[in-house]
């Protein structure tokens, strides 16, 4: 029952990620909304939102690992997992000026996340400030972007939103898409976080671990699809974007508004090591990005081998236990 609900968890997160995000951008277009506007919004949060209901769920069930790894295992995973795959399909060319907003914000939304880390709880007043940074960032994101974007990068954008609803489709269709992805985003997250405690208590290893690997990956299921299709595209900028977007909302959005909703106790095992890793592919990933103004494949290689490295280390102590190894 325990995997019957993890995979009926991830494939709900999966499939209405994807139909949440195509009704949302249909009532947008519909509405007169720029693409501009929708692919710095709804677009980066919709494939967020299974990390977002997760971790509220998570909170809400005093499961403070899951909710905690989950945003710190995602923020690995798409990295040095989904950046790593997309960069080996093919490489990704980093547009100029691509980090001269986005790559600060992520170097302090994570600096500033490890601080309060150390202080060992999230708590509401540090989650208001996360959202209103994030409020401030988009904002910030936007009006650059309309003074300094070139026709052919609208063109490109509006292509890549225009490319995500169906073609044709009345307003019921896509409220009804919106509602629906919505729904059974939260029936899945519930399904996953469940699955998630009880895989957790019959394995005996800590729910922090689950948090960081299982419900981590699989609720970057959204961003690992759009960034493989982007990069099967030849888009490998649309790849990238999308990694460092959903960090940056990972980190901002969904710490801010799951520490609102209920204070989160931050583990040990997350202040020991997995937030340094975190840390470390987030410095990784932009030095790789701006030496040659391109993320090669044998760069992609590096870090699908770094985190293949860092399950292991992971993994390792709860394996040998299980066995009942020394």
């Amino acid at each position: 029952m325990t995997y019957l609900q993890l995979v009926a968890g991830l494939a709900l997160l999966l499939v209405c990620g994807d139909l949440f995000v195509r009704g949302a951008v249909g009532v947008a277009e519909r509405l007169k909304i720029s693409p501009l506007v929708i692919g710095l919004t709804l677009v980066g949060f919709g494939t967020s939102l299974p990390e977002l209901v997760a971790s509220l769920e998570a909170a809400r069930l005093g499961s403070p690992g899951i909710a905690v790894g989950n945003v710190v295992g995602s923020n690995i995973a798409n990295i040095l997992l989904i950046l790593g795959i997309a960069a080996l399909i093919t490489p990704i060319a980093v547009a100029p000026g691509t980090f001269r907003l986005n790559g600060p914000v992520l170097v302090g939304a994570s600096l500033l996340s490890v601080l309060l880390f150390s202080l060992g709880e999230i708590g509401r007043w540090a989650g208001f400030v996360f959202v209103v940074l994030l409020l401030g960032y988009t904002l910030t994101a936007y009006w650059s972007e309309r003074r300094g974007l070139k026709d052919e990068a609208i063109s490109r954008l509006a292509e890549e939103v225009e490319a995500l609803p169906p073609r044709h489709g009345s307003w019921a269709l896509y409220l009804g898409l919106t509602v629906g992805g919505l729904l059974g985003i939260v029936v899945g997250a519930n399904l996953l976080i469940d699955g998630a405690v009880s895989l957790a208590r019959s394995l005996g290893i800590s729910e922090t671990i689950i948090g960081l690997t299982i419900v981590a990956v699989g609720t970057s299921l959204p961003e690992l699809a759009t960034s493989v299709i982007a990069a099967f595209k030849r888009h490998g900028d649309v790849a990238l974007g999308n990694v460092v977007g959903s960090n940056i909302f990972n980190l901002l959005g969904i710490l801010g508004v799951t520490a609102l909703y209920r204070p989160i106790a931050v583990p040990d095992e997350i202040l020991d090591f997995d937030c340094w890793v975190m840390l470390a592919a987030t410095a990784l990933v932009i030095v790789f990005a701006l030496t040659r103004a391109k993320i090669e494949r044998w760069e992609g290689a590096a870090l699908l081998g770094g985190y293949g490295a860092y399950l292991a280390v992971l993994l390792l102590a709860p394996l040998r236990g299980f066995l009942g190894l020394p």
